[in-house]
């Protein structure tokens, strides 16, 4: 059974391992997104993110620190927290915006998604902070 990893934000017209000795290459220091729909996928253990929001991409190529500035760990640890707040508030929608909280992201703890995917839901979860005024608790967003 193929499982998805979606998050879906449709705003204003859309719904919305890093080892101390690691070598920073050139595709590192600048990370670089070219359209508006990112898709993210690890086929190894069948799950993707889709992040559909205009901002995101101007905002990750601009703000987004090198992959190699993160461990695995430290993304999973912010991912874990903001990813519980999230869905809390996908299920109270009468005390949180629906349409910023439009659908659940499907992220569990003890699945190992990969670097990339918690990567890109990290910088997602920052942007969305920053850039829609929300706190999502437990760690303040880094630009």
């Amino acid at each position: 059974m193929k499982q998805y990893l979606f998050i879906v934000s449709l705003v204003f017209g859309l719904l919305f391992s890093c080892n101390s000795n690691k070598n920073i290459s050139a595709k590192d220091e600048q990370p670089k997104l070219e359209s508006d729909t990112v898709r993210i996928a690890n086929d190894e253990i069948e799950y993707e993110v889709i992040i559909i929001d205009p901002a995101f991409t101007n905002w990750f190529n601009s703000n987004a620190r090198p992959r190699s500035f993160y461990s695995q760990s430290f993304l999973e640890a912010r991912n874990i927290v903001w990813v519980t707040e999230w869905n809390r508030r996908v299920i109270m929608p009468s005390q949180y915006n629906p349409n910023l909280y439009e659908m659940q992201i499907n992220y569990n703890a003890s699945t190992n998604y990969g670097f990339e995917v918690n990567y890109m839901i990290y910088n997602y979860l920052t942007f969305f902070q920053l850039h829609y005024n929300q706190r999502l608790g437990g760690y303040t967003p880094r630009r």
